[in-house]
């Protein structure tokens, strides 16, 4: 098969990771078109990428543009409504997460995927091809921690990010659906299995906005696995060290910790501070890898004929468990996830 030519919406900040990954980095895929509402990033597009077919308008670069796929990098309420137009136009699709902003529309975009089983569609969660996250399941498969039980995650953005992070906290979902859903979905990756009931609690102590607007700057969620494994995630908006990700995997016959410091290489700085361990600042940093391997099997999967591990279902099943939890943290009871 020639080149995958591929256009992209949305250029922010991982609509330029991806980007550059697909014009300077994935063998087999070339960027030939872009779209966005902004001018400085089709700017972007032209001027570091070299992509000269740009649009503003997503209709508009599905009709015109010399495309086989489309990434979809754009803003989570319109996922749905891109991808189906997508599939529609009989592009295959790359989307990022979430897969919608409520469940309605994640049976929705299952519907489309269904209706076009001849294109590939794959969902953007990259944490299943980080380095440390693929090894640790290549353990768990091989039976090195016996049968897994327990996940225990930890996902906290630096508290830097915060007045961002508050800027969007009326409009994101809320902290779980906002920040949990890589978690949720690694949660149900290592487990094979789906939770049944959620207990969630959050509050805001530095930062009482997010209180205001219903939302927590901190959050814990304790999951109930159907074949009994449990499931606990903190989360929140303001690691002071930078952007902590940390998981751990418990089996009946040991465990795997990935992260648990959130280390920016393996140099340590001895100083007046005495032996201090420099931390990554953000996903970008923390997960570029995966954002380049991920993008890598879609082109592949597309090419070789095969569908992606990552389905729309796996983008279903996360929203639907976040807002489970969401309600959970909003009425103060167990939920039942249906």
């Amino acid at each position: 098969m020639e080149n995958l030519k591929i256009g992209i919406a949305g250029l922010g900040r991982l609509g330029k990771i991806h980007a550059k990954n697909i014009a300077f980095r994935i063998p087999g895929a070339c960027l030939t078109a872009a779209c966005s509402i902004v001018p400085a990033e089709l700017d972007f597009a032209k001027n570091e990428l070299g992509v000269t077919d740009l649009y503003t308008d997503f209709d508009d670069m599905l009709a015109k543009a010399d495309i086989d796929a489309v990434a979809i990098v754009t803003t989570s309420g319109v996922h749905c409504e891109q991808l189906s137009k997508a599939l529609a136009a009989g592009k295959h699709v790359f989307c990022e997460k979430p897969l919608g902003v409520n469940v309605e529309e994640c049976l929705e975009a299952e519907k489309a995927v269904a209706d076009h089983p001849d294109l590939v569609f794959m969902l953007g969660f990259m944490r299943r091809f980080d380095p440390s996250y693929v090894y640790a399941m290549e353990k768990i498969k091989a039976g090195e921690i016996g049968e897994p039980y327990l996940v225990k995650a930890v996902g906290v953005d630096p508290v830097k990010s915060v007045e961002g992070a508050l800027r969007f906290a009326a409009t994101s979902g809320g902290l779980f659906i906002d920040m949990a859903i890589h978690d949720i979905d690694l949660m149900r990756w290592f487990l094979n299995d789906e939770p049944e009931t959620v207990y969630a609690i959050g509050s805001s102590y530095g930062f009482p906005q997010f209180a205001e607007l219903g939302d927590a700057e901190a959050g814990c969620a304790l999951f109930h696995f159907k074949k009994g494994g449990m499931g606990i995630v903190h989360t929140g908006r303001t690691a002071a060290h930078g952007y902590h990700i940390e998981t751990e995997i418990v089996g009946t016959k040991g465990s795997i910790r990935i992260s648990p410091i959130p280390e920016k290489n393996l140099a340590l700085l001895y100083n007046e501070h005495g032996v201090v361990t420099e931390c990554v600042e953000a996903f970008p940093e923390r997960f570029a890898e995966a954002y380049l391997a991920e993008v890598a099997e879609f082109v592949d999967c597309v090419r070789t004929g095969r569908k992606p591990d990552v389905l729309v279902q796996d983008g279903t099943a996360s929203t639907r468990i976040a807002f489970a939890a969401t309600e959970s943290f909003k009425t103060g009871k167990l939920v039942e996830i249906k």
